[in-house]
């Protein structure tokens, strides 16, 4: 039987934006606009969420109301370059960014605004490529929040057997023979990979998948195909700078990190290493149930995720 708590999770915000959420823009110092949407009633605390490479907020709206629900006050926004947040390729679909060091940038901006006008405690969550730009802002001390969850964070690449340090001296070669910007495969998740095959990288759940697939009719701006081979040589340069020696060591904050032993897009090593160094990390570990979008996958991985979330900030982030 579905607990209280778990149906206040399943929320019906999948296809529409719920009418207590606000969509808005908001501008870090240089001025660009990042498209945000907030849930402002919540008393539990405040969660900041960040997608991942190529999502747009609409793709987590289920979850996202779900914490809201529970009683969360709820923010997340897209990434510069991405979905509403404009571009910073040569062209409308492909991702692109010229460093990581943009991103960070732009979420310490953003998580010092937040934080500084949400009730706490304040809470970080982001998913794949968030969870990356996310931990590293933390690591460096640009952002400082009570507790960190991150999903599926892409903390090494595949083949996940190569060290990063080698992928990352073949991208800078490919790189230097054209332009950065230029896409590094066609079509959307993973080089090779056909449009309906992304689910078997994305979930199980073809109801959820097929979501995504609905917003980018509904809302044709925020649809991003491949990475540019830019962002590869980009994304590998700050993997490598959370991999240094006493980086994560340092790290203060309370981390739950949850990970998929087949995940077909980030390292699974990778993870359980991140979850090692941690001072204060926790792993919570999947198999051939889940695939890379674990908050969107099937009810009872979703569910066991979600309880797993619940449980670690009852604990290392309690009401108020």
């Amino acid at each position: 039987m579905t607990s209280a708590v778990e149906s206040l999770l399943h929320s019906p915000a999948r296809r529409a934006i719920p009418a207590d959420a606000r969509e808005s823009r908001w501008a870090p110092p240089d001025g660009h606009l990042l498209r945000r949407i907030d849930w402002t009633s919540g008393r539990r605390g405040s969660i900041l969420f960040m997608p991942g490479r190529g999502d747009a907020y609409e793709k987590w709206l289920e979850t996202l109301d779900g914490w809201h629900r529970e009683g969360w006050h709820v923010t997340a926004a897209d990434w510069r370059g991405q979905a509403g947040s404009g571009r910073l390729g040569r062209d409308a679909t492909t991702g692109h960014v010229p460093d990581f060091a943009l991103w960070v940038e732009d979420y310490a901006a953003l998580f010092a605004d937040w934080a500084a006008s949400t009730p706490g405690p304040h809470v970080a969550v982001a998913h794949s490529m968030g969870g990356q730009i996310v931990l590293r802002a933390v690591a460096e001390g640009r952002a400082r929040p009570d507790a960190l969850v991150l999903s599926a964070p892409m903390l090494g690449i595949h083949p996940q057997w190569v060290p990063a340090s080698v992928l990352h001296r073949v991208a800078r070669g490919i790189v230097r023979l054209g332009d950065p910007r230029r896409p590094a495969w066609k079509g959307g998740e993973k080089p090779g990979a056909q449009p309906r095959a992304r689910t078997l990288l994305l979930t199980h759940d073809e109801g959820r998948y097929d979501d995504e697939d609905w917003w980018r009719h509904a809302r044709p701006a925020i649809a991003m195909g491949a990475a540019s081979w830019g962002w590869i040589e980009r994304a590998l340069a700050s993997i490598r700078s959370l991999e240094r020696r006493g980086v994560l060591e340092a790290v203060n904050v309370p981390v739950l990190l949850l990970g998929t032993s087949i995940d077909g897009l980030v390292s699974w090593r990778a993870i359980r290493r991140a979850a090692a160094r941690l001072p204060k990390g926790e792993l919570v570990a999947f198999g051939s149930e889940c695939r890379h979008e674990i908050l969107r996958e099937v009810d009872p991985v979703r569910d066991r995720a979600l309880a797993a979330i619940r449980d670690f900030l009852d604990r290392r982030a309690p009401r108020p």
